[in-house]
């Protein structure tokens, strides 16, 4: 009879669900303890059909409980670890010197993967990590900083592509995201949402992290799910994110078993390492000086680190380096001995930061042992999103933001200056692009290169102790991070959703590799045969163990150049037998003419088939280009109460334009002082402000130099109106439609004034082209995290003054019809 009913009853709810058995031994159909597995065909399931009996009377009717959702029997846990900007060689784990004790620990009871490959860039390979599908068709072909309105290109992961977390959630799993978020929009970071591209927003219940691309670890932008919070603030130089985060997980887990140890979680955890700014403990830094691994200068160390692969069996014993690329960055022995020093400082300093992430990481590790769950919890630690970074070009520098804003060649005797504090809070600091070059051995190039092996060959280890058991193996395998979803949803036995939340999904894209976990397939071919990638007009095409990648023409920090108008077809195409030659030496296009054509028509095809049109070669225009942020189409903000935290992404933008800056305030009779207005920080940016009573109005051009206008009376008590005008000298950023960098950066003459009168007019040479400090807000009324003028005040230096009204108004030049002319024709002459 009981089989009947519970016959009945699964034949009502259309295949909606099925019962596990265990859970109706537990309280049965209806009961507060009953439990369902989901199918799969729909998320969230439709809701099931009242299966008790209802009567006017409570005590002659039969309560029922709809059934709570829970993962198939024996599903993992699963803790998904994506390193960030670290190439192939970084750790000690596939050959290099930087000790990774936590990667070599896991590899040694687990599996190692040699060939699992990125999208040579960051957010689009997480967004093809945590959908399962090409970075193009989840609307990730760049970096959200430079999403155009494209499809492939619009930095919106679209409804279609549910995440991962989405997945596991809507199954009974418990899911955070710890770290960096660089897949919200930078246009849909602010406090007004919509939230729905955030991690809680895309299926994880829990996020504690940073939203953009990189952020400062002592002083991070940091949030708990979607509110702004500053653990950090009276703990100077105590405090650093990559420990707080690794204590936030480790409490997250814990709470989690805590409360239900049936139920599984899923945990997202990107630390901001290696990405700059390179921010390790003092600790960890004296660590790794006290063992010279870099005396001996970058080529040294690519040798040692090639040696080491060798002895490994990482790379065939016959293989080769390609040439030291001395046309862009100098070898050791030519650089002076200020150069050498300042050098082996800053990759000190990366290699701490390295050893310090990883350490923490096992921090997270030991807790899941800790809770008794290390056994059934897979484990994927993937080192690196993308190759080595040479964003601070061969010299380095102490302020990535300057990079950005095309000062990218700042002397070694300049950075000197920041020698002792390099890694600290004073400094947004990056290495010399020699060093990139070694971490990405035996392959060349950095990131951002999407047709050379440096930029998009990582390396990986897996753990699953209950059901690994090949301790220590190796698998060559030719795999990308698409595959990581697909491998997942294969171990925990949940499909791959056909529609959520009403919408029917694309299909995933990934190749699952869980057939790897079973050593009898140690060695068999691999099962993700043919992989297209693309970034910023460089590309190449994978299939069967064939590489056609189009030949370097711009290094990363070439980011201000003329790009390429044809991406597509004027390139000088190169082709490669990686089972012959596995570091991509040996160019063999001339002679196979006709397996150039054939890869190139298949990229083609996949370009279409993926989102990849239309491909743009074009860097730091993007960065500037207009995208639809709250801001666009305004041309006057007005405010009239204090307000904190408002991203770069959707505040008023004045750079390369012309603007007035008014604030209406009343003073009262003790002076005042405090924050009128201020975006960005430490690292690049403005701020409008009274110190000692006098208005003050200060750029800072990347923390190389501080132009300041200042009034030269203090202000007496009662209502003033303060102001600031910039009459900008360029033709702004239309030029930049136009491949054309002319109308940015250009100077300009500004004046400061009070009640009418100028009290202070100074010209500017030159402006920021691009962009403030990415990781700092907009604030009016104080200023948080860091300040543009350590010698005026610190943070958060509230404004004392009352605040009645603050204007600001923005007149964009435009460009004239001959104007336009002049510079179409430049363009089709670069092009032919």
């Amino acid at each position: 009879m009981r089989k009947k009913l519970i016959a009945a009853f699964l034949a009502t709810v259309a295949g909606t669900i099925w019962l596990v058995g265990p859970a109706l031994a537990q309280g049965g159909v209806g009961s507060p303890s009953g439990t369902m597995v989901l199918d799969g065909n729909q998320l969230p399931p439709a809701p099931l059909p009242f299966g008790g009996k209802i009567e006017e009377d409570a005590l002659q009717s039969t309560p029922w409980w709809s059934p709570r959702v829970v993962p198939p029997a024996e599903a993992p846990n699963v803790l998904l670890i994506i390193t960030d900007d670290a190439g192939f060689a970084v750790p000690s784990t596939f050959g290099g010197v930087i000790p990774t004790d936590t990667m070599d620990k896991l590899a040694a009871e687990g599996l190692s993967y040699t060939s699992i490959h990125s999208t040579s860039l960051c957010s689009p390979t997480r967004a093809a990590l945590i959908t399962g599908r090409n970075h193009h068709s989840a609307g990730f072909g760049v970096i959200s900083e430079q999403s155009t309105g494209y499809p492939g290109y619009n930095s919106i992961i679209a409804p279609d592509k549910a995440t991962v977390g989405r997945i596991l959630l809507d199954n009974g799993y418990n899911t955070s995201w710890f770290g960096k978020d660089h897949n919200t929009p930078a246009f849909e970071a602010a406090q007004s949402g919509p939230f729905d591209q955030w991690p809680t927003g895309m299926g994880f219940q829990y996020f504690y992290g940073f939203v953009g691309g990189d952020a400062n670890q002592w002083q991070p932008n940091l949030f708990r799910n979607t509110t702004q919070i500053y653990p950090f603030d009276g703990k100077e130089g105590e405090w650093n994110l990559v420990t707080a985060m690794a204590d936030d997980a480790i409490g997250w887990i814990t709470d989690m078993h805590q409360i239900d140890p049936s139920k599984p979680f899923f945990v997202k955890y990107a630390p901001g390492a290696t990405h700059a700014p390179h921010h390790p403990t003092k600790e960890w830094v004296e660590k790794i000086e006290a063992m010279h691994l870099f005396d001996d200068g970058y080529e040294a160390l690519r040798q040692t680190i090639f040696e080491n692969q060798k002895k490994m069996g990482l790379v065939p014993q016959d293989a080769t380096l390609a040439a030291w690329p001395s046309e862009h960055i100098k070898p050791w022995d030519q650089l002076t001995d200020v150069e050498k020093k300042l050098f082996i400082r800053q990759v000190e300093v990366f290699a701490a930061y390295a050893a310090y992430s990883d350490h923490e990481i096992g921090r997270v590790i030991q807790a899941v042992e800790d809770i008794g769950e290390r056994d059934n919890t897979l484990i994927i630690y993937i080192n690196g999103d993308n190759g080595t970074s040479a964003e601070g070009g061969p010299l380095g520098t102490p302020n990535e933001v300057a990079f950005f804003n095309g000062q990218n060649m700042i002397p070694a005797e300049t950075q000197m200056k920041w020698y002792d504090v390099w890694g600290t809070e004073e400094t947004y600091n990056h290495m010399s692009a020699g060093w990139s070059w070694a971490f990405d051995t035996p392959f060349d190039w950095f990131k951002q290169n999407a047709s050379r092996l440096g930029g998009i060959r990582q390396n990986m280890v897996v753990s699953w102790p209950a059901k690994i058991t090949d301790k220590g193996g190796r698998r060559d395998q030719f795999m990308h991070v698409i595959d990581v979803v697909p491998t997942i949803l294969e171990v925990t036995g949940i499909p791959a959703p056909k529609s959520v939340d009403g919408i029917d999904q694309a299909p995933i894209e990934g190749t699952s590799f869980a057939y790897t976990f079973d050593k009898a397939n140690a060695d068999v071919p691999s099962r993700h045969t043919t992989q297209y990638f693309e970034m910023m007009g460089q590309w190449a095409l994978y299939h069967e163990g064939w590489l056609l990648s189009t030949k370097v023409n711009r290094t990363p920090w070439d980011a201000f150049g003329p790009a390429n108008t044809d991406p597509l077809n004027n390139q000088v195409l190169e082709l490669y037998d990686l089972t012959k030659d596995m570091n991509q030496t040996t160019d063999i296009a001339k002679a196979n003419p006709e397996k150039v054509k054939e890869m190139k028509a298949r990229f083609v095809e996949e370009a279409r088939k993926y989102q990849v049109f239309p491909l743009d070669a074009s860097f730091a225009a993007r960065v500037a280009a207009p995208r639809p942020n709250i801001t666009a189409g305004r041309n006057e903000f007005v405010y009239t109460r204090p307000m904190v935290g408002l991203p770069q992404g959707d505040s008023p933008g004045i750079l390369n334009a012309s603007y007035t800056i008014t604030a209406e305030i009343d003073v009262p009779e003790a002076g005042a002082e405090g924050m009128i207005l201020t975006s960005g920080g430490r690292f690049g940016g403005y701020g409008f402000y009274l110190k000692d009573s006098k208005p003050v109005f200060l750029w800072n051009m990347v923390d190389l130099q501080r132009i300041r206008w200042e009034g030269n009376e203090a202000l007496a008590a009662g209502k003033h109106v303060v102001e600031f005008d910039f009459k900008y000298d360029g033709m702004g950023a239309g030029t930049l439609a136009f491949n054309s960098f002319s109308g940015v950066g250009k100077g300009g003459t500004a004046t400061l004034r009070v009640d009418g009168k100028d009290v202070d007019t100074q010209a500017m040479k030159e402006t920021l082209p691009m962009i403030l400090q990415w990781d700092e807000s907009f604030d009016i009324g104080s200023d948080t995290l860091t300040g543009v003028n350590d010698a005026d005040y610190s943070p958060p230096f509230a404004l004392t003054a009352t605040l009645e009204k603050l204007t600001i108004k923005v007149d964009r030049p435009e460009l004239l019809d001959a104007d336009k002319a002049k510079l179409g024709a430049a363009m089709k002459a670069a092009s032919d």
